[in-house]
């Protein structure tokens, strides 16, 4: 199984516009993805650079026909005229989505920085390796306050997800109530924007106190010893040169990393200052 995550920062291009058809056509020169975990996708929005108002969520399902479409808001505002601003993660899947949850994340009051609403996007596939949870999320960039608690957060809903997967709920033959499975095998993926070796990073890891399955860093996993490769500001952009750091992770849990195969980062300047991080599964 092949799975990439990326923030596209709306689909950004080398020229600085947005463009879908680009995007997509990245995503397939990184890899011949089985499941896609996208950040920063936008409708409505016509005051952020490049950005034309498309409905960003419907062209990247357009562009990826034979794909589950399945979309997180995190950011539903009113917008001008009768459309509405949407902005948040989405994550496309070849295989059949069996349950999808959305996980609005903490927002706690801080109010000497700019932040906007979090979410964790989860969804439950039927793949060859069984029922796997996929999470994708994008945390807080400019609140360590915000980001801390949203760690935390990530860390209940691990919990919550493997005693459900552990011990499935009675329910009905159908409806609301119908008993759908939630994985117990999974992957965590997206911007968490955190450094290797910050707090939030070893937070994250942390052992449980009930025996919970603990996540752990594909990187670190599939390249031990290494540092990690850079996912950001790899090409400079006018306005935005930095040195090239990690804040683009894959973290899975203990069953899978004996299934780790491959661990890389995109090296090519396809427009967003994040790379592409795509991961093989055996």
């Amino acid at each position: 199984m092949n799975l990439i995550t990326w923030n596209i920062q709306r689909g950004r291009t080398p020229r600085g516009d947005c463009d879908m058809a680009h995007t997509a056509a990245s995503l397939r020169a990184v890899a011949d993805a089985d499941v896609i975990c996208l950040q920063e996708v936008s409708s409505g929005y016509t005051d952020m650079p490049g950005c034309d108002g498309a409905n960003q969520f419907a062209l990247l399902a357009h562009h990826f026909p034979g794909y589950v479409p399945v979309v997180g808001l995190a950011c539903d505002s009113a917008g001008e005229g009768v459309a509405r601003c949407l902005f948040g993660n989405m994550i496309l899947s070849r295989y059949p989505v069996l349950q999808v949850i959305r996980h609005a994340l903490p927002w706690p009051p801080d109010p000497g920085v700019m932040s906007m609403q979090r979410i964790a996007l989860e969804a439950t596939l039927a793949t060859p390796l069984g029922p796997l949870r996929v999470t994708t999320t994008h945390l807080e960039y400019f609140s360590r306050a915000q980001r801390s608690a949203q760690v935390q957060r990530l860390r209940d809903v691990q919990r919550e997800a493997a005693a459900h997967a552990a011990h499935p709920r009675a329910g009905a033959a159908a409806g609301p109530f119908g008993a759908m499975p939630r994985g117990g095998a999974a992957l965590l993926a997206g911007d968490c924007n955190f450094l290797p070796g910050s707090w939030e990073y070893h937070c994250l890891q942390a052992p449980f106190d009930d025996g919970t399955p603990v996540y752990a860093d594909a990187w670190r996993l599939r390249h031990p010893g290494q540092a990690h490769a850079p996912t950001v500001c790899l090409h400079d952009h006018p306005g935005r040169p930095a040195d090239p750091f990690t804040c683009d992770f894959v973290f899975v849990s203990a069953d899978l990393a004996p299934r780790l195969a491959e661990v890389r980062v995109a090296p090519d300047e396809f427009g967003p200052d994040h790379q592409p991080l795509a991961i093989r599964l055996a």
